[in-house]
């Protein structure tokens, strides 16, 4: 007979596809950075900001612009602005063309009240070749209407 065990609470986590069952965010390291990043970005935008820090404290490069850019993104949204502020920056000096780091540090800006220095960063994102992209009509919508995205 079959054994099973139950969890006090329901195991969410990251998708092992050789496991073909989710893990834990803490037990992620064995996955590929592309897969991390990935499950990062699903759980930032779940509004999973803890878990997603999981995941990204088991990435191998934490000065990539792409952990960098996650780590603002869940400081702002767990309401840190100064600190998101400091991880967008950071992103942005290691990849002055990554334009999400712009578009939500932005957006962070637009919740601030600072319209003029979200201009600037969306002007700044037109010129890097993102007209017509998410991180342009996102930062626009939120400069218009004063509503920023948790995606």
């Amino acid at each position: 007979t079959k054994k099973f065990v139950r969890f006090s609470e329901k195991v969410n986590g990251v998708w092992d596809v050789d496991l073909q069952k989710c893990v834990r965010p803490d037990k992620t390291s064995h996955l590929d950075e592309d897969t991390l990043y990935d499950a990062v970005r699903e759980l930032a935008y779940a509004g999973r900001y803890d878990e997603a820090t999981q995941v990204m404290d088991n990435m191998s490069d934490q000065a990539s612009d792409r952990v960098l850019t996650y780590r603002g993104f869940t400081a702002r949204k767990l309401g840190n602005l100064t600190l998101a502020n400091v991880y967008y920056q950071q992103a942005i000096d290691a990849n002055p063309d990554n334009i999400l780091a712009r578009s939500y540090m932005a957006q962070g800006m637009v919740a601030a009240g600072d319209k003029v220095a979200a201009m600037t960063q969306l002007r700044e994102i037109q010129q890097r070749g993102g007209a017509g992209t998410w991180a342009e009509a996102s930062l626009r919508s939120a400069i218009e209407t004063g509503t920023t995205y948790s995606y």
